[in-house]
């Protein structure tokens, strides 16, 4: 197979990239962290020393990374940006960085003549790992038949459309919906838990009722029942991802009433626990507000 550039195996990247070379593709990859890329070169992948050279290696480069900023720095910036590559013609962006930057990186590609395609995906680090991720990819539909195959190996795909940013829109959406349902939950759940019922009962009713969402059924069983708060989603990236649906949908003209409380709750969150702790420390927030502790 053709070289596979990736750039960002981080949390979410690198366990992509790895399925990559279980899938048998060669990679060349780049990361700010050489402690990132070691686990790669042990296992036969290309180090490069900047996206640039990156680009220059593969035809396809992956991105994943963690904010608009970076995608923005990685793909146009300077001397090292992809867009200074010899060799690549697609740039596949997996991370999460709103319409906006996707339509802007897009059209300074295109003056190179190098494609670009959304596919932010959502599943967290357990889905990466396991090849279960929802991948949602906007790009022309040509392209799309070119790389399902390889992107496949990510997990389910999902065409959103062909114009660059429909596939972020549909990301920032489910991202405002999870984060949601977090703070809605850890609401009730401090309520209950101060009137006396017992946490575990209470997500069990909810979980066969009408109520039920993402945060009953997975987040607070799996890391705020036992008191991990270790979902593995990070506070400051759950922010910027709701912010950035707010601010597209205001720019729309699409009121966010709801979506602006939950910007503000994961603005104290962030406030209070730092930016890396686990999003799941919402619950926290509501804990020492209410005076409860929301335990199994």
């Amino acid at each position: 197979m053709a070289v596979v550039g990736f750039v960002g195996v981080g949390r979410m990247g690198g366990p992509m990239a790895s399925r990559l070379l279980d899938a048998g593709y060669e990679l060349c990859i780049y990361d700010v962290s050489p402690e990132a890329m070691k686990p790669f070169a042990e296992r036969g992948a290309q180090i490069a020393a900047s996206p640039a050279e990156v680009a220059s290696q593969a035809k396809i480069v992956l991105i994943s990374l963690p904010t608009p900023d970076i995608v923005r720095e990685v793909a146009l910036g300077g001397n090292a940006g992809l867009i200074n590559g010899s060799s690549v013609k697609l740039v596949i962006d997996l991370s999460t960085t709103g319409p906006g930057v996707a339509a802007e990186v897009a059209g300074k590609l295109a003056q190179r003549r190098i494609g670009w395609v959304d596919s932010p995906v959502s599943g967290g680090v357990t889905g990466a790992k396991a090849g279960t991720l929802a991948v949602m990819v906007s790009c022309p539909k040509k392209v799309y038949g070119e790389i399902e195959p390889m992107m496949k190996t990510f997990g389910k795909l999902f065409f959103a459309g062909e114009k660059p940013g429909m596939a972020q829109t549909a990301k920032l959406a489910n991202n405002l919906l999870a984060a949601a349902a977090m703070v809605a939950t850890s609401e009730v759940m401090a309520m209950g838990v101060k009137a006396g019922l017992d946490a575990k009962v209470l997500i069990d009713i909810i979980n066969a009722s009408s109520g039920r969402n993402s945060a009953t059924q997975d987040k607070f069983p799996r890391a705020i029942l036992p008191r991990t708060f270790d979902f593995g989603f990070a506070t400051g990236l759950s922010y910027k991802d709701v912010r950035l649906c707010v601010e597209e949908a205001e720019a729309m003209g699409v009121p966010m009433v709801v979506g602006g409380a939950v910007r503000e709750m994961l603005a104290i969150t962030r406030a209070r626990f730092g930016a890396d702790s686990d999003f799941t420390h919402i619950a926290k927030v509501l804990e020492e507000w209410a005076g409860v502790e929301i335990k199994g």
